[in-house]
C-alpha cells in the first residue's frame, strides 16, 4: 500500500492540492514535549493555572499541535523555510485534531507557499498556519520514487493510505 501524500509528491505536486490527516493528542505526548522544549508553562500542568485562565482543564503546548504540518513536509519532501501559526482556542489532552494543508503557489524553481487549518472534534477551528518552503524537483522526486518503490522502509507511514482530498 502506497501512502497517498507520498505517492503525490512523487507524481508532483500543483496549488490546490490538499491534504487531511487527523491525530489525537495525550497527556503524555505534551509532558514528553514539555521536556523536550523545556517549556514547563503552569497552563501544561497545573489546573490552579487553568482555571484561573478561563480554560476547562490542561492544555497541549501549542507548537506541538502546530507540528502536525511536519507530518505532510515529511511525506512531500518538503524543507521548510518559514512558518507563522496563529492558535484560535485550546487542544485539552485527548482531543483530536484534523489538519487540512493545501497549497496555495509553486513557482518553477520549487519554491511555495501553504496554508493550514486545524479543526478539533467539534468542528470548532482551533488554528491556521501558513508555510514556505521548497518542493522536490524532478530528480529529487526520481529519488522519492525509488525509495517508494524499494519498500520507503524509513517511513514509518509508509503503509497509512490517507492524506488526500481535492
Amino acid at each position: 500500500m502506497v501512502n497517498l501524500i507520498r505517492e503525490k509528491a512523487v507524481k508532483g505536486l500543483e496549488p490546490g492540492d490538499s491534504f487531511t490527516y487527523t491525530r489525537r493528542f495525550t497527556k503524555k505526548e505534551t509532558m514528553d514535549f514539555g521536556d523536550l522544549t523545556q517549556d514547563y508553562n503552569p497552563v501544561h500542568y497545573d489546573t490552579r493555572w487553568t482555571d484561573e485562565k478561563g480554560f476547562e482543564g490542561l492544555i497541549c503546548h501549542g507548537l506541538l499541535v502546530g507540528g502536525m504540518i511536519c507530518e505532510f513536509g515529511g511525506q512531500v519532501g518538503w524543507l521548510a523555510t518559514g512558518m507563522s501559526f496563529k492558535f484560535l482556542g485550546p487542544v485539552y489532552f485527548n482531543d483530536t485534531i484534523q489538519c487540512r494543508v493545501t497549497i496555495t503557489q509553486i513557482d518553477a524553481k520549487g519554491r511555495a507557499e501553504a496554508e493550514a487549518v486545524f479543526t478539533n472534534q467539534e468542528k470548532k477551528k482551533i488554528g491556521i498556519a501558513s508555510m514556505t518552503g521548497r518542493l522536490p524537483l524532478e530528480k529529487e522526486r526520481q529519488i522519492l520514487s525509488r525509495m517508494v518503490a524499494e519498500g520507503d522502509i524509513s517511513n514509518k507511514l509508509a503503509e497509512k493510505p490517507y492524506g488526500m482530498n481535492g
